[in-house]
This record gives structure tokens, C-alpha cells and sequence, in this order.
């Protein structure tokens, strides 16, 4: 089962990092867990400073930067902490992804909250370089929050105002997304939630085989469940037909999912560098915030 005994949450002071704040603050608190916030100063952001007259003046306008990001960071956590957890800030200068995934190693992070956003035009069909990198290479889950959550969120509230209320796993029977199992059924039992395991039924032969293909997957489907979780966690399950990211999406939708829980893992490395496989193309145009499980 799922065990979140540390958690790292990267911001960078925008909304969508607010809402991931959020998300990994109610995470904290549902597993007691110890919460790092990390705030990553990037140089590259910055190109004047490569322009300094002297190696002392680089340093000192280093310093200044990681200064300012450590005040920043103290105000943010804070505005958005609303109760007794205390988590532990970090300031660190560096390129995001490698900073966000060497300092997750080095705490043995057993989960990294997210948010990310488009800077460009064409981020609505990529994510950022930064959050892909972080997905891929992660030794632990990833969850990202894509857009600002749901209105359920209060901000500086004394209230856990995150409900986690209807969670869906989606499988296609592999063994990669099998493993995406434990820590659904443990975030449903965290919240006392509802669990549903999508599988969506792609290329069938003919519409005669489809009742017969649904059937053989309803039956997989049942199988998934623990049988000592059937008396203690609701639970159902659910076969749709057609394209995987489009189904899953549209049940999201419908269902007003309050979070995706699947398997990464691309079928080439084409799907990897162009997000194509299914749980990349969710996290991308998905309602709802996706938690992405390292197969």
C-alpha cells in the first residue's frame, strides 16, 4: 500500500503552484507526513547575470536572488499553511527538473506534488520540458496539478477544504498499470472516497464481439480488487469503448473526478518525447489532477 512518509511539492509562486500546495498540505496531513517545499532559483532566468564585471559580483548577485526566493518562499508558506504542519523550505539554485528530482533522491521523497503551467501557446498540447522530465525520471509517484483546482479548495482556511471524493484507476490489464493499484485504493481509504477501475476497450474487431469483449474485462476488472478491501472500500467498476485518453477524460468529466490515478509508461520512445501515450495526453487536457505512478 501506498506510504507517504515525505513529501516534496517544487513552487514557483504561481497559482498553480498555490494549488499544489494545497493538495500536498492535505496529503501531509491525512499520512502525517513530513512536507518539503522547494523553491528553485534558475540563473537562465536571469542572463544579466553572466554579464558581471567580476566572479565577486556573480556571487553576490547569486546570493541576492537566493535571498529574495528564501523571503518569498517564508511569505507563501506562510499565507497558504493553515494548520500544524510545519513543512521545511529550501531555497536551491540549478535547472528545475534536475534540482526537483536530485532533491527528492536525496530526501527519499515518497511522492512529489506539482503544478505546471504553459508559458508558450503550444503547452496546451505539451506539457512543460520540466514536468515531463520530472515524470519520466521519478523514483517515486508524481502528482500533477495541471490548472487551478476545484472551487472545494479554500485557500488559508483552518479547514481541509481538498476532498478527494471520487477517484478513478484506469488499467489496460498491464503490469505496469497494475501498480498504480495499491495507491488508489490507499487515497480512497485516506478520504473515504469512491474508487472506480476504468479499462477501455480500443480496437475491436467487430461490433459482435463487443458485448463478449466487455464482459471479459468487467470480469478482469473485478478481479483487481483486493478481496479483504470489498467489505471496507466502495468500489465499482466500469468498461468504456474507444480512444483510452478520450474515454478516461470524458468519464472524468462526467463523473466530476476528483483525481486520475494511472501508470507511465510510453510504448516508444516517439510517445515519450511527444507525450503520446495515454496518461501524458490526461495530464495534458484532463479536468482534474492526475497522480502518475513510475511503472
Amino acid at each position: 500500500m501506498l506510504e507517504l512518509r515525505r513529501i516534496v511539492c517544487p513552487v514557483d509562486f504561481s497559482e498553480f503552484s498555490v494549488s499544489a500546495y494545497c493538495y500536498a498540505l492535505s496529503l501531509a496531513r491525512q499520512y502525517r507526513a513530513k512536507l518539503f517545499v522547494q523553491h528553485i532559483v534558475e540563473l537562465g532566468r536571469h542572463p544579466s547575470a553572466y554579464y558581471a564585471p567580476s566572479a565577486e559580483s556573480f556571487d553576490a548577485f547569486c546570493r541576492t536572488l537566493s535571498e529574495k526566493g528564501r523571503e518569498q518562499l517564508q511569505e507563501f508558506v506562510k499565507q497558504y499553511t493553515h494548520d500544524e504542519i510545519e513543512p521545511e523550505c529550501v531555497v536551491q539554485q540549478g535547472e528545475t527538473s534536475y534540482a526537483i528530482l536530485s532533491y527528492a533522491e536525496a530526501q527519499k521523497a515518497d511522492m512529489i506534488v506539482m503544478g505546471t503551467h504553459g508559458r508558450r501557446g503550444f503547452d496546451r498540447l505539451m506539457l512543460g520540458s520540466a514536468t515531463e522530465r520530472v515524470i519520466r525520471k521519478a523514483s517515486c509517484p508524481v502528482l500533477v496539478v495541471r490548472k487551478p483546482a476545484h472551487d472545494f479548495i479554500g485557500l488559508g482556511q483552518k479547514e481541509d477544504f481538498v476532498q478527494l471524493g471520487r477517484i478513478l484507476f484506469c488499467t489496460d490489464f498491464s503490469e505496469y498499470s497494475q501498480r498504480a493499484l495499491d495507491p488508489a485504493i490507499s487515497l480512497t481509504e485516506a478520504y473515504k472516497g469512491e474508487l472506480t477501475l476504468l479499462h477501455v476497450l480500443e480496437d475491436i474487431p467487430s461490433p459482435s464481439e463487443t458485448v463478449e469483449a466487455r464482459a471479459t474485462a468487467m470480469e478482469q476488472l473485478d478481479k483487481l480488487i483486493p478481496p479483504e478491501k470489498r467489505k471496507t472500500v466502495r468500489m465499482k467498476t466500469e468498461v468504456r469503448i474507444g480512444k483510452p485518453y478520450q474515454q478516461i477524460i470524458q468519464h472524468a468529466l462526467e463523473n466530476q473526478t476528483d483525481m486520475v490515478i494511472m501508470a507511465v509508461h510510453g510504448r516508444g520512445a516517439l510517445d515519450l518525447a511527444v507525450f503520446g501515450s495515454t496518461t501524458y495526453r490526461v495530464i495534458q487536457l484532463g479536468p482534474c489532477p492526475v497522480l502518475a505512478v513510475q511503472a
